[in-house]
């Protein structure tokens, strides 16, 4: 409607420019009025530059309502009253262009306010800064943990850690870190995590900080007790028959009715408890010392000497080493790679130490099935990491203990130390990875190894 009408007036105007030019040159050729021509021609200019006017209003108007967006500024009002009803329907139009424009900026506004206003006030420390150090947010949580009030730059926090500038810097989406702090004389554990994102056409970087160190401390005394618990209760087993058994051999060797000791005579059977008690000490204290040895051996894992292997050979050396085994308890192992020539950057024997522990674990675990098998399987995971599986069709385990098997000599099996689990999860951790289990009573078990 709005185009039709403004056509209709262009075409009224062209129209009646027509008509005086065509009157003026008749009042000029035929009838030969001079002044009448002068002053037609002097109506003719001015419909002309009213015509133009007219036609560039509507350019004016865009040009006008372009500027406003582009600076953002939404005070102007269009308003064309007197121009004719095409070009009010196309002021109101344009201001209701602005008005909503006007909205939206100001939802946008309240909604930055509302997210400044929770990242200020949750108890997480958060610092947002820019690919060149320019820190864009710093919230209260933050400034509480590193006791600075103002932070314009990441390098400014040299003054509280001398290396934490280059560590934020060097920061990527997804990577983690454990920092220690020390502030006004305090100590601080900071767990810093980081994620990317992309704003105002600029990458920004996104950390959050946490102080744990109260959780940490919680957690090593709780390790310490659980620690201590295991050494008593091993020690005890120990030492309390060999106080037992040395209290039964004093008795049998020393006569204490006179003043001074002396040793009895002993006839052939006391000679045998003797013995007995002597060789039952003896069992007893090689085997205290071997239970120290095997802490030792726990507290000394080597340096990892990482390499570039195929998960492939891995899992061949443990098939080849563990081929009698299998073959005795009838148990299928089968090996599945997503892709085949998967690659590991790694310890290759710290890894066998695992695997093989893995798979020895297993093999205990589906020896009494009826078809026992264990699949080993690595592949890419959703985070473009490589993850190794050990599964096995066994019957599970307790809900009861799924969380004690990783502790340090605990185990549920007859034989063995206890320590096999806990040194894999120390190996995965010397290669910054983690091992993990899934298991359902009667379902078997999944140990996930992700480096």
């Amino acid at each position: 409607m709005t185009y039709r009408n403004f056509r209709l007036a262009v075409a009224g105007r062209v129209l009646l420019l027509i008509i005086t030019i065509s009157l003026s040159f008749y009042l000029l050729i035929v009838q030969e009025h001079l002044l009448s021509f002068i002053i037609l021609c002097i109506f003719v200019t001015l419909q002309v530059f009213d015509l133009i006017r007219y036609v560039e209003k509507t350019n004016k108007m865009l040009t006008q309502l372009f500027d406003s967006i582009r600076h953002s500024d939404f005070s102007t009002s269009f308003s064309n009253k007197g121009l004719g009803k095409s070009f009010e329907e196309l002021a109101h139009a344009f201001n209701s262009v602005i008005f909503e424009f006007k909205k939206h900026r100001s939802e946008k506004e309240e909604q930055f306010n509302y997210l400044q206003t929770v990242g200020q006030h949750i108890n997480v420390g958060i610092i947002c800064y820019n690919l060149h150090g320019k820190v864009d947010m710093y919230n209260n949580a933050a400034k509480k943990i590193l006791r600075l009030p103002n932070l314009r730059d990441i390098r400014e926090l040299n003054t509280v850690k001398t290396d934490l500038p280059q560590i934020l810097m060097a920061m990527k989406s997804g990577d983690k870190s454990l920092v220690r702090l020390v502030v006004e004389d305090e100590i601080r554990q900071i767990a810093i995590s980081a994620t990317e994102f992309k704003m105002r056409e600029q990458d920004f970087i996104l950390v959050s900080m946490q102080d744990i160190h109260a959780e940490l401390e919680e957690k090593e005394i709780e390790s310490w007790q659980r620690l201590i618990r295991v050494l008593t209760h091993e020690i005890m087993n120990s030492i309390t028959p060999i106080s037992s058994l040395v209290s039964t051999v004093h008795d049998l060797i020393i006569d204490e009715s006179d003043e001074m000791p002396s040793l009895r005579k002993l006839d052939q059977e006391e000679v045998e408890s003797v013995d007995n008690a002597l060789k039952t000490i003896r069992n007893r204290s090689n085997g205290l010392l071997s239970f120290v040895d095997i802490y030792r051996n726990l507290t000394r894992i080597p340096k990892p000497n990482f390499r570039y292997f195929e998960v492939r050979e891995v899992f061949t050396r443990a098939q080849q080493l563990l081929k009698t085994k299998l073959e005795e308890s009838n148990i299928r192992c089968r090996c599945d790679l997503e892709p085949e020539n998967i690659m590991l950057t790694a310890d290759p024997d710290l890894v066998d130490q695992v695997i093989i522990n893995l798979v020895l674990n297993a093999i205990d675990a589906v020896k009494e099935k009826e078809f026992p098998e264990i699949i080993m399987k690595a592949y890419i995971n959703k985070n473009n990491r490589v993850s190794i599986e050990i599964k096995d069709n066994g019957p599970g385990i307790k809900h009861d203990i799924i969380d004690k098997i990783f502790m340090p000599f605990f185990t549920s099996k007859k034989t063995g130390s206890g320590i096999g689990l806990s040194l894999s999860r120390q190996i995965m951790h010397l290669h910054k990875g983690s091992v993990s289990v899934k298991s359902k009573p009667g379902d078997g078990s999944v140990f996930i190894l992700t480096f």
